[in-house]
C-alpha cells in the first residue's frame, strides 16, 4: 500500500510542475504525438478488419482461414515485429504496421463472430423484407453484430494506445518517450509520471467506447458483448 501510495505522489509531483505542460518534451506535444501514432494504426486496423470481418461473415466463406491468419498474428511479437521492420526502414512506418498488426486480430475476430452470431430468423425475415443480400448485411446484420464490433475495436484501441509507446524505442516521440528516458536517466520520477499518463489515456479510449456503445447499440443488445 506503501508502494502504491509512493507512485501516486511521485506521479501527481511530476504531473503538476508547469515545465511538463511546455515545449517538445511537453505532455500535450508527446500526447499528440501519441494520438497521431494510435489513431492512424486503429484507422487502417479497422479499415482492413472490418472489411475482412463483414465479408467473410456474411458470405461464410474463408471465415476459419481469416479467423486462423488472425490468431497467428496475435502470436506475433509486437516490439519483435518492429525491430525486424526497422532494421531496414528507419522511420516512423515499422511502428505503424506493427501497431497495425496488432489491432487488426480482434476487430477481424469480433466482427466475423458477431456477423455470424446474427439469429437466421432475422435474416430470413430480412430477405421476406426484400432486401437484397448487402441490404441485409448493412440493415440487419450489422446492427445486430455492432456490440461485439465495438468490443472487437475497444479492445484494439486499448492495446495500441498501450503499445504506442514503443515508438520512443527506435527514436521517435509519443508518450513513450517519458518511460524509455526515464529509464535511461533511472528517473524513476519521469517513468511513472509517463506511465500514468498512459493509463489515463487508455481509461479514457475505454469510456469513449462506453458512450458510443450506449448511443450506437440498440437498448434491445445492450446486455450482449459485455466484458
Amino acid at each position: 500500500m506503501n508502494d502504491l501510495w509512493n507512485q501516486i505522489e511521485l506521479s501527481w509531483t511530476w504531473l503538476s510542475g508547469a515545465e511538463q505542460w511546455e515545449g517538445v518534451d511537453g505532455i500535450p506535444h508527446r500526447l499528440w504525438q501519441h494520438l497521431v501514432y494510435s489513431g492512424t494504426s486503429l484507422f487502417f486496423a479497422a479499415l482492413i478488419g472490418l472489411a475482412l470481418g463483414l465479408l467473410v461473415g456474411h458470405t461464410g466463406r474463408g471465415g476459419a482461414l481469416a479467423t486462423g491468419l488472425a490468431n497467428v498474428a496475435r502470436a506475433i511479437p509486437t516490439f519483435g515485429l518492429i525491430l525486424i521492420i526497422v532494421t531496414i526502414d528507419h522511420s516512423i512506418t515499422p511502428v505503424l504496421i506493427g501497431l497495425v498488426a496488432l489491432a487488426v486480430p480482434p476487430i477481424l475476430v469480433n466482427t466475423y463472430e458477431g456477423i455470424r452470431g446474427v439469429d437466421a430468423d432475422a435474416r430470413d425475415a430480412a430477405r421476406g423484407m426484400g432486401m437484397t443480400g448487402w441490404g441485409v448485411l448493412w440493415r440487419a446484420e450489422l446492427p445486430m453484430a455492432l456490440p461485439l464490433i465495438l468490443l472487437g475495436l475497444r479492445t484494439s484501441a486499448i492495446q495500441v494506445v498501450a503499445t504506442a509507446t514503443l515508438a520512443a524505442y527506435p527514436g521517435f516521440g509519443g508518450l513513450g518517450r517519458y518511460i524509455i528516458d526515464g529509464i535511461a536517466r533511472k528517473d524513476y520520477q519521469l517513468v511513472v509520471g509517463g506511465t500514468a499518463v498512459v493509463v489515463a489515456l487508455a481509461l479514457l479510449v475505454q469510456l469513449v467506447f462506453a458512450v458510443l456503445r450506449r448511443l450506437l447499440v440498440s437498448p434491445g443488445l445492450l446486455g450482449t458483448a459485455r466484458s
